[in-house]
């Protein structure tokens, strides 16, 4: 499927301060991705690549990821609608990151699964109170329950996550 084939990683200089991109996939064959909005930098989300999910980002400029859950490739907004036009890519210095630059696009005009404009929703309330309470920062924009519906057949398990007391549908 790729149209791109990423270069085989050169010297230290080249990767840190050259101008070919040589993305540095893990051993899992995963990048970390961090998307911004272009025109106000607030950090949307947080996601892996994969070379598949990477390479159809630069050919169809609509953000690509790599879902791990699902196993597969997962592109923004082809259940919601709320699609990520990506603008710009960039990279770290050592090329193990990435970062989107995207113009969220769609009804709800949200890049969170929860219905949230971010994923980055809550904040740590006070570093020093022990009970570790989150506060809310931000309006949910729609309500998942009526955009995600169940595809006629198929069901997402309910299971515990680990950490978490409480039950979640994957």
């Amino acid at each position: 499927m790729s149209a791109y084939v990423f270069p085989a990683r050169t010297t230290t200089a080249e990767i840190e301060l050259g101008t070919t991109l040589q993305p540095k996939f893990g051993p899992d064959g995963l990048i970390p991705c961090i998307t911004q909005d272009v025109h106000t930098g607030e950090v949307l989300m947080f996601a892996f690549m994969n070379a598949e999910s990477l390479a159809h980002t630069l050919k169809t400029k609509k953000a690509t990821y790599w879902s791990r859950s699902r196993n597969k490739l997962w592109l923004k907004g082809e259940e919601s609608g709320n699609v990520q036009h990506v603008r710009e890519l960039r990279t770290d210095c050592d090329q193990d990151v990435l970062l989107l630059k995207v113009e969220q696009a769609g009804t709800a005009n949200a890049a969170c699964h929860n219905g949230y404009k971010s994923c980055f929703y809550r904040k740590l309330g006070d570093f020093e109170d022990g009970a570790l309470k989150l506060q809310f920062t931000a309006e949910r924009l729609f309500d998942p329950a009526t955009v995600y519906k169940k595809k006629e057949g198929g069901t997402r398990p309910v299971r515990k996550v680990r950490g978490f007391g409480s039950w979640y549908r994957l």
